[in-house]
């Protein structure tokens, strides 16, 4: 017997950019209503959700408000909307790179998050890409962290983003990065690095251990500069060549080659977080280049970053903070 998981249309439209919240009832469970279910799942005081369905902001797939007491029906669907806090915003721009009926690739500054998640939820490349292009339908094909800067693919139509989504997960898309770091003349570069990492859910930092490795980056030596002002050793500019792409990787390898990535609030110490609204010192890595074949179009696409690293082009003024 085959299952129907066909997911009905949001009933509920976009708030600032930002998808309602879907959640499916698990299809066995204590809960006697709809809203049992709610206030354990979110981990919510039962006045928060209570006041949720007494306001009508909990609906069914018919757009309906589900009622305080609606009996829980196991695979039902029900959309609300979370709640907006104020967020510093992130005063850079994201620049399009290119747009077409398919795609949007977008040029993401240092300190914006990709896609929604945490305490960053409207300051987010994908929310604010929504408003600006007037696309609802925009969806990120993959993430970069919210310190990196540099190109992020988008797809148009929610029908294509698997496809999509599936270069990334079959690697198939080249993606160049550029760091700025100590130089190490010891350092024999260029070398491939393999490790296992581990990136554990609520803590900041991840870690290599021993084990079949899952996590291969190219690193070469673009250039080195002499000290700067500011800085007592000599810089260097790299080209990073992930072949995979586990959490914090590029960070991580730099690190463990001992040549942390400037400005890494993580690697190799983790440091106390900044005050909201503090966009000083950004990590100085850089999603320079995407390469891929378009698996809708077949074109072959070939996109390059137009930012640069404040600290290989004045290391005094990014020590700064300028």
């Amino acid at each position: 017997m085959t299952r129907n998981h066909r997911i009905p249309p949001s009933p509920l439209p976009q708030r600032e950019g930002v998808d309602p919240v879907r959640v499916r009832l698990p299809a066995e469970g204590p809960w006697a209503t709809v809203r049992e279910h709610l206030v354990e799942r979110l981990a919510a005081h039962a006045g928060v959700v209570e006041g949720m369905f007494d306001t009508g902001q909990v609906v069914g797939a018919d757009g309906r408000a589900v009622a305080p007491d609606a009996v829980y029906v196991p695979g039902m669907f029900v959309w609300f909307h979370r709640e907006l806090r104020a967020e510093v915003p992130v005063p850079f721009p994201v620049e399009v790179v290119y747009r077409d009926e398919h795609i949007v690739v977008a040029d993401k500054p240092h300190f914006l998050a990709t896609t929604p998640r945490g305490s960053h939820v409207t300051q987010t490349a994908l929310a604010r890409l929504r408003r600006e292009l007037d696309l609802p339908t925009l969806g990120a094909a993959h993430r970069l962290d919210r310190l990196t800067a540099g190109l992020v693919l988008f797809t148009v139509r929610p029908e294509e983003r698997g496809a999509y989504q599936g270069l990334f997960r079959d690697r198939r898309v080249r993606k160049e990065y550029e760091a700025v770091a100590p130089y190490a003349p010891a350092l024999p570069l260029p070398r491939t690095v393999r490790s296992r990492i581990v990136k554990e859910r609520g803590v900041l930092a991840a870690y290599e251990v021993e084990g079949e490795p899952n996590a291969v980056t190219r690193v070469e030596l673009v250039e080195r500069v002499e000290p700067a002002a500011g800085h007592q050793g000599t810089l260097g500019r790299y080209r990073l060549t992930p072949a995979t792409g586990q959490t914090h990787q590029l960070r991580v390898h730099m690190n463990a080659l001992g040549v942390p990535i400037l400005g890494d609030p993580l690697y190799p110490v983790v440091t106390d977080p900044v005050p909201a609204g503090d966009f000083r010192r950004p990590l100085q890595l850089l999603a320079r280049g995407l390469e891929f074949t378009d698996p809708v179009t077949g074109v072959e696409h070939r996109f390059r970053t137009g930012r640069v690293l404040g600290a290989w082009t004045s290391y005094a003024r990014w020590a700064a903070g300028q």
